[in-house]
């Protein structure tokens, strides 16, 4: 398995890094927690944008070869005011339907798992905002929870992603509930293995 290392003052590089590492977990917990992605908010903000984005590029087509007497027909004008609305939905969009989601996934009984991450300025602590949901929309969990990006980044930038599994194992429930389901499939083996090059007292003393 390779290896990830990111610069360690860098709050972009640990959130995205951790971010990205959310969905092959979610998507891969043992049956019956398996979560299945749903990428419907994500498919919206693309549909928006690659439309605004084809709209500028008829407009500018038509400046660039048709002359200028074509930009001021009515359906330019009509083209251009859809490119402003539609720009100003994908911006209300991305800040105040999906906000910060990174993943959302349903589980094969129907629960709905959502998860916002977020950092502040020269902090060095990664917060999740965490709705966990059933079928009919009650909640079953609504917390946020937050830790520093040391829990599985070493000193050196590394990623360690099992650390991050045990963190979030540690704080959700659900979550929790798929680990210890993954220790008993593993015959009581734990579910926290040390990453390829690091042995155990590695681990012991990065926790």
């Amino acid at each position: 398995m390779a290896t990830t290392k990111v610069p360690v003052y860098s709050s972009n590089d640990l959130k995205s890094t951790t971010d990205d590492a959310l969905s092959p977990y979610l998507t891969t917990l043992p049956t019956p927690y398996t979560f299945t992605q749903d990428h419907t908010l994500t498919n919206i903000r693309f549909l928006l944008g690659y439309t605004a984005v084809a709209i500028a590029g008829a407009t500018f087509y038509a400046d660039r070869y048709l002359g200028w007497e074509a930009t001021t027909s009515s359906w330019v004008i009509a083209a251009v005011s859809a490119y402003f609305v539609l720009n100003g939905v994908f911006t209300y969009w991305v800040w105040f339907v999906e906000g910060g989601e990174v993943f959302r996934g349903r589980r094969g009984s129907g629960e709905l798992i959502s998860i916002r991450s977020s950092t502040k300025k020269h902090s060095p602590l990664y917060n999740l905002r965490v709705q966990y949901k059933t079928p009919s929309g009650k909640a079953l969990e609504d917390k946020v929870i937050e830790t520093p990006f040391t829990t599985w980044f070493s000193a050196d930038g590394t990623f360690h992603p099992e650390s991050l599994r045990e963190w979030l194992a540690s704080e959700i429930e659900v979550l929790g509930l798929a680990a210890k389901e993954t220790v008993k499939e593993t015959g009581g083996a734990s579910s926290s293995v040390a990453p390829r090059g690091e042995d155990d007292e590695d681990v012991t003393k990065r926790r």
